[in-house]
């Protein structure tokens, strides 16, 4: 009898304990169950945001980020420093976020955010920030950086377009007035017929760069691209500039590897490699030398022109593939340069996958080298040695740089 007591007993413990383990358990997930926050974003505005092209940040009333997308620390809008919590990045930012928290409604504003210490990056976003239920605020940004940049560029273009066909039509005018007044003296009328002629040549070069500068820009992805022939590229604009090398008395010496190939537009490489010649003769004095050389290099190849002419100095340099920047205006306004024949180069360097690179001091000469990727040819074999470099060019120029 005394056995079985005992053994009723444990049995009745054991199920008070089992009773009290799960009415404890029970207990904790309730409490856990009403303490469990709300989801920050409730679940059709989070498939809503998942499919935004915008970046977007959740913020609670008091402004502290709840969720935030990558494009949204990309853009510069939120930072999170060390192990601090996201905050966003910009004081503007914080207060209209914090007006929409205490008094909801809506704002849209274009801002400018600092993305660097230096300045140097500054984003362009616009915001638009309303409320999202009852204590939260939903920011979304879309980054126009680009476009304003663009737009500001398209501005100052047409704005020095306007100011270079100003200058030489405003020329033909007042000479053509000149004329008509001297009509009854014919060395003043040849004389005038003259300079008209000149600023006339002038205008038509202006226009026409223009004109070549807008077809490089619409023609970036190269859709008549094939096969070019460095050596023809370089002979034809070597020829181009014959006679402006003459009449300068500067001589065009040309040099290096022959025999390379690229791929893309020989009529834009031509105008390329015209304009670095061009442009080397018209800041050259005469009696002296250009070189033009050929050389492969870690699988570009490199297009080098060389002179002797005036330099140009460290701010300028930084300068001179702007449109419209000319080194030396006085010299650029007797051979009637524009300005664009860098800016040509570029863009086309650049719709060619490579670059255009300058060196120069003043009172040393220039030297610029347009790098083309270059195109192999099918088949070929390199023993002992490696292919993708090649000697010093076969000809010196005897030239600085």
């Amino acid at each position: 009898m005394t056995i079985l007591l005992l053994l009723a007993g444990t049995i009745g413990l054991v199920i008070g304990c089992a009773a009290a383990l799960a009415l404890a358990r029970s207990e904790r997930r309730d409490r856990s169950r009403a303490q469990a926050p709300e989801p920050v974003v409730p679940e059709p505005a989070a498939e809503v945001l998942a499919i935004l092209s915008s970046a977007y940040v959740v913020l609670d009333s008091s402004g502290d980020v709840l969720r935030a997308s990558p494009l949204a620390y990309s853009y510069g809008i939120v930072r999170a420093t060390g192990g601090d919590y996201p905050r966003l990045a910009n004081a503007e930012l914080m207060e209209l976020a914090a007006d929409v928290g205490r008094n909801g409604g809506y704002r849209d504003e274009r801002l400018t955010i600092r993305r660097s210490s230096q300045g140097d990056s500054d984003a362009v976003i616009d915001v638009r920030i309303g409320a999202l239920g009852e204590n939260g605020v939903l920011l979304l940004a879309d980054d126009l950086t680009r476009a304003v940049r663009v737009e500001e560029t398209r501005r100052d273009f047409v704005a020095n377009v306007s100011h270079e066909l100003k200058t030489p039509v405003g020329a033909i005018t007042l000479l053509a007035e000149t004329m008509e007044d001297a009509a009854e003296d014919p060395d003043a009328v040849r004389r005038f017929a003259g300079r008209m002629q000149t600023e006339t040549r002038r205008l038509s070069h202006l226009v026409q760069e223009i004109i070549e500068l807008s077809r490089v820009q619409g023609n970036s992805a190269l859709t008549d691209g094939q096969p070019v022939e460095v050596d023809d590229v370089i002979t034809e604009a070597v020829a181009l500039n014959r006679n402006f090398a003459l009449g300068s008395r500067i001589e065009v010496a040309v040099g290096g590897t022959s025999g390379l190939r690229v791929f893309g537009s020989s009529a834009m490489l031509t105008t390329a490699m015209s304009n670095l010649i061009s442009n080397a003769i018209t800041y050259s004095d005469a009696d002296t030398r250009i070189g033009v050389s050929v050389r492969r290099d870690g699988g570009m190849v490199e297009l080098s022109v060389k002179d002797q002419g005036i330099g140009i100095s460290k701010e300028n340099l930084e300068r001179v593939f702007e449109r419209f920047f000319r080194v030396d205006r006085a010299r650029s306004r007797d051979t009637g340069g524009s300005g664009l024949g860098l800016a040509i180069v570029k863009h086309i360097a650049t719709d060619h996958g490579g670059e255009v690179t300058a060196w120069s001091m003043a009172g040393q000469g220039s030297t610029f080298t347009l790098r083309i990727p270059e195109m192999g040819h099918t088949g070929a074999v390199t023993v002992g040695g490696d292919p993708s470099r090649t000697s010093e060019p076969d000809i010196d120029p005897g030239v600085g740089g």
